[in-house]
């Protein structure tokens, strides 16, 4: 447990990763959290297959984020959750993915900290690595990938991505891009000019590991014409690098799940 504070009258906030969507993928800590909960904050990527894992009678709390869409900004997510805690309940901060990858959980458990409010923080499965694998895809693989990188592809109102293209050009890692279908068209075109190939093998996974998952597989040129074809909706994970040559031969959920 990270005790951040010593307010014996304040209840707990458990940040919970709640892995990319199949419950199954859940941390046993996680499952016996959620199951005893009596209230619930949750964001949009937590999926309905996990949501229906709390229990009826436990107070649920929507403070998601869509593109644009904000039902609570971060700061106000933040108040929300001290203003629970100092009412001396126990929260259950549910996440999708990973709270500290890409989730913002390290940003409301350091606004817990400052306020006296003791939290832990329990780890899921982040998108990367539940929706590559689902989709047949590793991020590393001998000979193909010596490393992967995680990246977000969110954009904010018009502004362009700030990512070092020139470092994300490297063909001998994986790229991992989370929240990146919108920056699609941006992010082929800087990562070509950088000097990745064009033939560079790339996916686009959609609601991965879940029932509603749908996968297409091309290259770095081809995979945004992939995306528009195939009507591809957020939440989609983009896999750029050689191992999404792997895909079809790995792709055992599309076979089996």
């Amino acid at each position: 447990m990270s005790a951040a504070g010593s307010n014996t009258k304040a209840g707990r906030v458990f940040l919970i990763g709640a892995g990319p969507g199949d419950p199954d993928l859940l941390t046993v800590k996680a499952l016996r959290l959620i199951q005893g909960a009596a209230l619930v904050v949750y964001d949009r990527l937590v999926s309905q297959e996990i949501m229906d894992l709390i229990p009826a009678a436990a107070e649920k709390v929507y403070a998601g984020k869509a593109l644009g869409n904000h039902h609570l900004v971060q700061d106000e997510i933040n108040d929300l959750l001290l203003r629970l805690a100092r009412s001396g309940r126990d929260v259950v901060r549910l996440k999708g993915g990973d709270p500290f990858v890409f989730g913002r959980g390290s940003e409301e458990a350091l606004y817990l900290a400052a306020h006296g409010i003791t939290f832990e923080v329990v780890p899921g499965i982040s998108a990367a690595a539940g929706c590559s694998t689902y989709a047949g895809i590793p991020l590393t693989h001998r000979g193909l990938a010596t490393g992967v990188r995680f990246v977000t592809g969110h954009l904010q109102g018009d502004r362009s991505l700030d990512l070092d293209w020139t470092r994300l050009a490297d063909p001998d890692i994986t790229l991992a891009v989370y929240m990146g279908l919108q920056a699609l068209p941006e992010i082929s075109v800087r990562l070509m000019a950088a000097g990745l190939s064009p033939d560079t093998p790339a996916a686009a996974i959609e609601s991965g590991t879940t029932p509603r998952q749908r996968r297409v597989v091309g290259t770095l040129a081809t995979l945004l014409e992939l995306t528009r074809d195939a009507g591809l909706q957020a939440p989609t994970l983009l896999i750029i690098g050689r191992v999404v040559g792997l895909a079809d031969e790995l792709d055992w959920f599309g076979k089996h799940g």
